[in-house]
């Protein structure tokens, strides 16, 4: 049965008795119309088609087809619905319109809302009851040529001089709160392929089944009939054998007139687009998932772009990934992911929220889950665990300055990857955790990327860095790009290969090592090596790791799924530290991704150099990724060099490798001299905020011994929990 837990028995229980997002609601079915007399409600805006999608739809489904407009209000009214517009006004007509709506029944049928239908608050709520809402999300300036050739100068709500692109950005608003699946118009898609699109979507609504999670141990077998779904993998963190969740079908693959759209939104717009894809909404429904993103990527971050591309020299440009409020990429994943995990607790129970960090993501994840409000605030803890000497100063500051009650971070005399190892043990040890879920009424979980929604988010900034390139003309859609990440857990590296499969034409993902370089030496011989292997401290502490967790998932999506190969060689790994991967094995790696490393050296005058031809400072993880891309990228396409931090989180790396004399005392002094220095990125205003309201006052060291960290988490539950009685 592997390692499945008493803790996570408890969960499974529970959220198999008291929570429906473990199984399809009753009416569902696997044919594409919806049984139990359930309707298809088409919403959009006025001339998004869908009279003439309504009509294909209901003749596909041999289903009767209701036209609003013309079925309820002109038969109630017994006049045009342009007359009764003109004859009584705006206002009025809404509320009218409204009424009609509200007296309005029907069962088993696709019916054609007018535009204005989702401005009327209670009539939408009568007839959201009686099926699903389908958004036809269209291209505004597609909406106004096809008014314009059906010659409608004047919608409700519009005034003499108001714009009508004006009028359709105010209604957005009112479809993004009703829909219930959005069906993503590609600009110059026919009514035909739309129609299509919401025949997709409807089955897709209903086959819940069809996206389940499975481990990366499994081969390709159910374990068992019970299904896990994404508020499964959320809560649980690692599967129950030990391996990794991913999901078994894979990841939704979206056209090209898709992608299109995408381009000209916001990143919290692009984010909602892709994850609505990516998470079924019978797990998070899309109007809740929409209200978490846009809490996600709002004023919290320092750039309105979220993730802003920036050129740096010749064809290479940089994503600058350090805007959220700790300054390291680790935020575009967890202000996001405390949030999905609060929406899918199940009850009863408390959770500690276990995290090994090589420095960013323990502040990160302090940050996300101190944003966090009412119950789940209080039924959640966060412990961290960090290595004393491998984070930097200002790394260090940011986590033990976090003073929540349910929250700590605490350092251990060892490195990341026995902080990580540990954290692997307690999960398997059914002792341990059914004695924490008995006795305190508490089950672990884990948001390090070995958790599938901090991997998920990653997705979204690797498609939004090529629809900004698009954007912003510096390629077409179809044209490669390269993308070069420093590497160290694999998970960002992992997220740019499903970017991949998702339709972004990325021609190589290349990870770039610093000098401890197991990932480098992996991907170029195929052989995994940690035997009498030290972890070399660095200047990029971040990707200094021996054991990278999400190899896991790379592995098991080049071998096609194989999850008896997966589980083969990463037992192997933890019983002789060592594993060579078979030569077909290899050749599909070296095809995906490419791989090069950075002496310590190199990182430093690769910072010197951009310095002096840009102006420009990066940080260390960045430059090792520069100096990657400068060996093995060839010139032919643009290659984006993900910056996964900002500078001033080294600045003793940073003050050396530009020659900087006379250095500040204190952390905060470190940011204004860079800061002068640098012709950008400019300061970062919380990491600032952070050091000049830090108090300093110290933290706990642990020594490497299980036994104690294992007490530091009973603890933590103490301290955080009442105790079950």
């Amino acid at each position: 049965m592997g390692l499945l837990n008493v803790g996570q028995l408890a969960l499974r229980a529970v959220r198999c008795y008291l929570s429906p997002l473990s199984t399809p609601k009753s009416w569902l079915s696997t044919k594409a119309s919806l049984p139990g007399g359930k309707n298809i409600l088409l919403m959009g805006p006025p001339g998004a088609g869908k009279t003439t999608v309504g009509r294909i739809v209901a003749h596909r489904l041999g289903l009767p087809v209701i036209d609003v407009d013309d079925d309820v209000l002109e038969a109630t009214w017994k006049m045009p619905v342009a007359a009764k517009l003109a004859a009584v006004g705006g206002e009025r007509f809404l509320e009218e319109e409204g009424q009609a709506l509200c007296n309005f029944s029907a069962s088993g049928c696709v019916v054609s809302l007018t535009g204005s239908n989702p401005l009327h608050a209670a009539a939408m709520q009568h007839v959201k009851e009686s099926g699903l809402v389908i958004y036809l999300d269209v291209n505004s300036e597609d909406i106004i040529q096809r008014l314009a050739r059906m010659k409608v100068s004047r919608i409700v709500g519009q005034e003499a001089g108001v714009p009508m692109r004006d009028i359709l950005r105010y209604r957005k608003q009112f479809y993004e709160k009703w829909l219930d699946v959005r069906v993503l118009c590609g600009t110059g898609d026919t009514v035909e392929e739309v129609a299509e699109k919401v025949l997709k979507a409807v089955e897709r609504y209903q086959n819940h089944a069809a996206e389940t999670y499975v481990s990366t141990r499994n081969d390709s077998v159910e374990s068992s009939n019970q299904k896990t779904y994404f508020s499964d993998v959320v809560v649980e963190g690692l599967a129950t054998d030990g391996g990794l969740y991913v999901p078994k079908n894979g990841f939704p693959n979206i056209d090209a007139h898709e992608w299109l759209r995408l381009a000209d939104m916001s990143y919290p717009e692009r984010a909602l687009v892709l994850l609505e894809k990516c998470i079924h909404p019978l797990d998070i429904p899309a109007v809740d998932l929409r209200t978490m993103i846009f809490n996600a990527y709002g004023s919290n971050f320092s750039s309105e772009a979220v993730a802003p591309v920036k050129h740096l020299i010749l064809n290479q440009y940089v994503q600058e990934l350090f805007h959220g409020p700790t300054a390291s990429f680790k935020d575009l994943a967890l202000q996001l992911m405390p949030q999905l995990f609060a929406y899918c607790l199940p009850p009863m129970c408390n959770y500690l929220v276990l995290v090994a960090t090589s420095g960013d993501t323990g502040s990160a994840v302090l940050s996300g889950f101190s944003r966090l409000s009412g119950a789940e605030r209080h039924r959640t803890g966060v412990l961290v665990f960090f290595p004393e000497e491998g984070v930097s100063e200002i790394q260090k500051l940011q986590m033990t300055s976090c003073r929540e009650g349910n929250a700590r971070a605490v350092s251990v005399l060892s490195d990341f990857d026995f902080c990580q190892r540990t954290i692997k043990r307690m999960f398997g040890e059914s002792g341990l955790t059914g004695h924490l879920a008995v006795e305190y009424g508490t089950v672990l979980s884990t948001a390090n990327s070995i958790n599938w929604a901090r991997l998920l988010p990653q997705v979204v900034y690797h498609s939004s860095s090529y629809l900004d390139l698009c954007r912003d003309g510096v390629i077409k859609f179809g044209d490669p790009i390269d993308v070069c990440i420093p590497t160290g857990n694999f998970g960002n590296a992992m997220a740019a290969v499903y970017t991949k499969q998702m339709g972004v034409p990325i021609r190589k993902v290349i990870c770039a090592s610093n000098h401890n370089r197991i990932i480098t030496d992996f991907i170029t011989t195929g052989e995994y090596d940690l035997r009498g292997r030290p972890l070399k401290l660095s200047h990029s502490p971040a990707i200094d790791i021996l054991k990278s967790s999400n190899l896991e998932r790379f592995i098991y999506h080049v071998s096609d799924g194989n999850g008896r190969l997966v589980e083969e060689l990463f037992t192997r790994l933890d019983r002789q530290q060592h594993f060579q991967v078979p030569e077909h094995l290899l050749g599909r790696v070296q095809q995906e991704v490419q791989a090069g490393w950075c002496s310590e050296d190199d990182c430093l005058a690769g910072i010197q150099r951009v310095h002096a031809q840009t102006g420009y400072v990066m940080d260390t993880h960045t430059a090792v990724a520069k100096v990657v891309a400068d060996r093995l990228q060839d010139g032919s396409c643009p290659v984006v060099l993900c910056s996964t931090a900002h500078y001033g989180k080294f600045a003793p790396a940073i003050f050396r490798a530009l020659q900087i004399q006379s250095i500040p005392e204190h952390p905060a002094e470190h940011l204004k001299k860079l800061g002068s220095t640098a012709c950008g990125p400019e300061i970062h205003r919380d990491m600032m905020k952070c050091l000049t309201e830090s108090d300093r006052t110290g933290h706990t060291v642990c020594q490497a011994d299980y036994s104690v960290l294992v007490e530091e988490v009973e603890g933590m539950i103490q301290d955080s929990f009442l105790k079950v009685m």
